[in-house]
Formats: C-alpha cells, sequence, structure tokens
C-alpha cells in the first residue's frame, strides 16, 4: 500500500547527498579537472546520482502501480488505508518489511554495480598502461 515510501524517502536523500558532493566536487582544481577519489574515473556525485535514479524510477513505478490498483487517491489523506487504523499498522508493516527490503536491495545492487564498473575502469587502465610502455 505505501511501500513505495521508503524508497522515495531514500531518493531524496541520496538527491540531496548528490547534490552536495556535486558542489563540493566543482571546485577546480588547477588543472583544469573535476576532483575526484584516489584514481576513480567517475565522480562520487555521478555515482551517488545513478542510485537516486534507480531509486526514483522504482518507486515512481510502484506509486504508479498503487495509483492504478486504487490505494493511492488523489485527495486526502491520498492512502485509502488511511481512514483506517488498523489498516494503518498494516501499512507501517508493508512499509518496513517490504519497502525497506526494496530499498536495501536496490541499494546493494548499485554497490555492486559501482564496485564492478570501478574494477573494470582501473584495469582498462592498467592494461592501457602497460600497453603503452
Amino acid at each position: 500500500m505505501a511501500c513505495f515510501l521508503v524508497p522515495a524517502v531514500e531518493a531524496i536523500v541520496t538527491t540531496v547527498i548528490a547534490k552536495a558532493v556535486s558542489l563540493h566536487e566543482s571546485k577546480i582544481s588547477a588543472d583544469g579537472e573535476i576532483k575526484t577519489l584516489k584514481g576513480d574515473k567517475i565522480p562520487l556525485s555521478k555515482k551517488i546520482s545513478r542510485l537516486s535514479g534507480f531509486l526514483w524510477g522504482g518507486s515512481g513505478l510502484l506509486a504508479f502501480e498503487h495509483l492504478w490498483h486504487g490505494e493511492i487517491t488523489p485527495v486526502f489523506p491520498f492512502l485509502t488505508a488511511a481512514n483506517d487504523p488498523e489498516q494503518m499498522a498494516e501499512v507501517f508493516h508493508e512499509m518496513a518489511t517490504a519497502g525497506t527490503a526494496m530499498a536495501a536491495l536496490v541499494t546493494v545492487f548499485w554497490a555492486v554495480i559501482t564496485f564492478a564498473g570501478d574494477k573494470i575502469l582501473k584495469r582498462s587502465v592498467t592494461q592501457a598502461e602497460e600497453g603503452s610502455v
């Protein structure tokens, strides 16, 4: 019913963090390149922006699905279950279980592909350096 709210809140937090990191990275070094962490080729702000994109997309699709099934209405209180206290307990349980699990799964997926991408980029840089020597 409201499981999409947990990834949406994480998306809001990661978007704010990505903006803050981007502002920090926008301090240009003497050679005109964006500062990155120890040899990374992809700035941290872009990596975090990818996570927030995954989260926004997933929570948006879930919100649409809940709207489609009539669990969300365009008038206050927005959730049809909010009219009954017993159903609200069910909503909170769903947010704590399904919502948290979805947000965690998306974050783990993002971490794995980010780690793999960094390893692939470092390997390709190493091979290019060995080939030019």
